[in-house]
């Protein structure tokens, strides 16, 4: 049987000036933003709405994905540290005794970006978002903007995911044979499951699925249906790809399913409710 293993060890920094850098992570953000608001332009002028709700959309969601997501991390994966370091949940900087930022006017931190995000967090803040924007923006059912949405969120998944990889984090449990990726940056020397290439290509499979039905399908005046299969594909594939991750949380590695699979279950079953009920829902 073919395998191989990939040595990874890249600087997750585009460049670095002082203790400021740009990650790839954020600028993986920044495409998949840019690039979902390009083609929500498509799909707003198939659907004969004004452009001029466009801006308004991308800013809900601009904020909504990185305030929900942060709070995601915190308050899902990481409370025992940010109970005792509530300044870090909103800010970019973490604690680092004898670092300093913004040429020393700022002692003891360090810039980090927006690292620590989660996609559950990410989700509620998104939908919560949307529906302020449904009722006091666009005026159209929550549904209507969640089919739409969903789609390029989809697309935004693979390039979060490939932000991860280039960070070295989310990473896979040991493959136990010579496929993988060795992870040197963390130290290792033994191959591990590139779940970050799991997740990231399998994000790109359902937007495909998704964009096709849109185009070529009447699917789309079934309010809710897009929606509904692009929550219960997105989150039955982060169910099972779990499976092959290190947990992010060492103290419940005792559990009979991890935290993430603990959240997406719901979430499964909240898409395929709406895919079967959108027969009933038309535009």
């Amino acid at each position: 049987m073919f395998a191989f293993s990939i040595d990874w060890n890249p600087s997750p920094e585009l460049f670095k000036i002082g203790s400021f850098a740009i990650r790839y992570y954020s600028l993986m953000f920044i495409i998949a933003f840019v690039l979902g608001l390009q083609l929500m332009k498509k799909m707003y002028i198939a659907d004969k709405i004004s452009l001029e709700y466009l801006d308004p959309l991308f800013m809900y969601v601009v904020i909504a994905t990185i305030v929900g997501a942060r709070l995601g991390h915190v308050f899902f994966y990481d409370w025992a540290y940010f109970q005792n370091h509530l300044s870090e949940i909103l800010l970019p900087i973490r604690y680092v005794e004898g670092e300093s930022i913004l040429f020393g006017l700022i002692k003891n931190y360090t810039f980090t970006g927006f690292a620590g995000l989660a996609s559950h967090g990410a989700a509620v803040g998104i939908i919560l978002s949307l529906y302020y924007y449904s009722k006091k923006i666009i005026k159209k059912p929550l549904l209507f903007v969640l089919d739409r949405v969903g789609i390029v969120v989809a697309l935004a998944g693979f390039f979060i995911r490939i932000g991860n990889l280039m960070n070295s984090e989310i990473i896979g449990k040991p493959t136990h044979s010579d496929f993988g990726i060795v992870f040197q940056r963390l130290g290792e020397d033994f191959p591990r499951h590139p779940t970050q290439l799991y997740e990231a290509f399998s994000y790109l499979i359902i937007f495909f699925i998704l964009w096709r039905i849109y185009w070529k399908t009447d699917r789309k005046k079934q309010l809710g249906y897009l929606f509904g299969v692009f929550f219960a594909l997105l989150w039955s594939v982060r169910f099972v790809i779990e499976f092959l991750k290190e947990p992010q949380v060492a103290e419940r590695t005792t559990w009979l399913l991890n935290t993430g699979q603990w959240l997406s279950i719901p979430l499964v079953l909240t898409g395929v409710y709406f895919a079967v009920s959108a027969t009933k829902k038309r535009l």
